[in-house]
């Protein structure tokens, strides 16, 4: 598969600029890989389409306060950093990049918030964007931790919306993220509420939770025809071995294993055995799946209405055959769907 088999008739229209009052309702579009029939429901009407014992796998991540906004030393010019990871604790070095980077050189002392409450300065010049920056801050570990979330803010995608909202904060979040770390929310998770997944539970629908934190990598732009070229930014993940042994029981007693997002899918194929099962395991993950590709683990996914040429619209694609999306979101857009981050939701069984 080529790069350019993944271009569609997009315009910024099509993307949702808020989220539906109640996360549930979202629209969901059901795709069935052996006949090709689409089908058009509402989000909480998932669980119509499975058993007792079928297995839901969520990715658990949660969302940090990534984005901060400061100044320059001398000539105070105003800069904005977006942290990408926690390189060393003690030391408090965090990899960031950091806009406009042009004037912003190794040695240089950025400042924070009011009375200047944090300074960092810059060690390292890794990219044209990227820096390593290393906080200077008396207090305790935790006291510090607690400063920077605070100064932060929710970093919600610009191509979503410029201002970031009160409710952005909770509504960038899914309602089981609990491990920090990403600086993207898993936006397939988003659509389900305290109510579906009690429901769930009723009808007997197995839930597990495995963590990757999602970064960057997944908003950066394709710019390789040849997509065998393109090397995905590393993610973190962990996999526990109840959620391994979850997911395992359930493809040996023949029951759905559902893939909640493009996160779910990269890590537990990043995981899995060359017999099928998935092994309890952390570490980071790299992999980028495209067609052809031959996916061993879910039997269904859900996912968002991915930007076109993006990584995420090829792994989609991988799963329920490149003609077959392709043509669905065609009819999406034919059928007023909202695309992207806040937008409606896809099933591919």
């Amino acid at each position: 598969m080529k790069l350019s088999q993944y271009g569609y008739e997009f315009s910024p229209e099509m993307l949702a600029k808020y989220p539906t009052d109640n996360r549930d309702d979202s629209r969901l579009l059901v795709l069935d890989r052996k006949s090709g029939k689409i089908e058009h429901r509402i989000f909480k009407e998932i669980i119509e389409y499975f058993d007792e014992k079928d297995l839901f796998l969520f990715n658990n991540t949660k969302v940090f306060p990534a984005r901060l906004y400061g100044n320059k030393e001398k000539t105070g010019a105003e800069i904005e950093i977006f942290l990408l990871r926690e390189l060393n604790r003690e030391l408090r070095l965090w990899d960031v990049l950091v806009d406009p980077a042009r004037k912003i050189r190794i040695g240089n002392k950025l400042y924070f918030g009011e009375d200047d409450l944090l300074v960092a300065e810059v060690i390292d010049n890794t990219t044209s964007r990227g820096r390593t920056l290393r906080f200077l801050f008396d207090g305790t570990y935790e006291e510090f931790k607690q400063t920077l979330f605070r100064m932060g803010e929710t970093p919600l995608p610009r191509w979503v919306r410029e201002k970031v909202e009160p409710e952005d904060e909770e509504r960038y979040q899914t309602i089981f993220a609990e491990h920090e770390g990403a600086v993207a929310a898993p936006t397939a998770g988003m659509h389900f509420s305290k109510h579906l997944l009690k429901r769930m539970e009723i009808r007997g629908i197995d839930q597990a939770y495995l963590t990757l934190h999602v970064g960057l990598g997944n908003f950066r732009t394709v710019d390789v025809e040849d997509l065998s070229k393109h090397k995905m930014d590393s993610e973190q993940f962990i996999v526990d071995e109840a959620t391994a042994a979850a997911v395992n029981g359930a493809k040996q007693s023949g029951h759905k294993v559902v893939a909640i997002g493009t996160t779910v899918m990269r890590t537990i194929e990043t995981v899995v055995s060359t017999g099928g099962m998935i092994k309890p395991q952390s570490g980071w993950t790299n992999k980028f799946i495209f067609a052809p590709y031959d996916f061993t683990v879910a039997d269904a996914m859900v996912s968002n209405f991915h930007l076109p040429y993006s990584t995420q619209l090829m792994m989609v694609a991988a799963f329920g055959g490149h003609d077959l999306v392709m043509n669905a979101y065609k009819v999406a857009r034919e059928e007023g769907y909202r695309f992207g981050t806040y937008g409606d939701a896809m099933l591919i069984l």
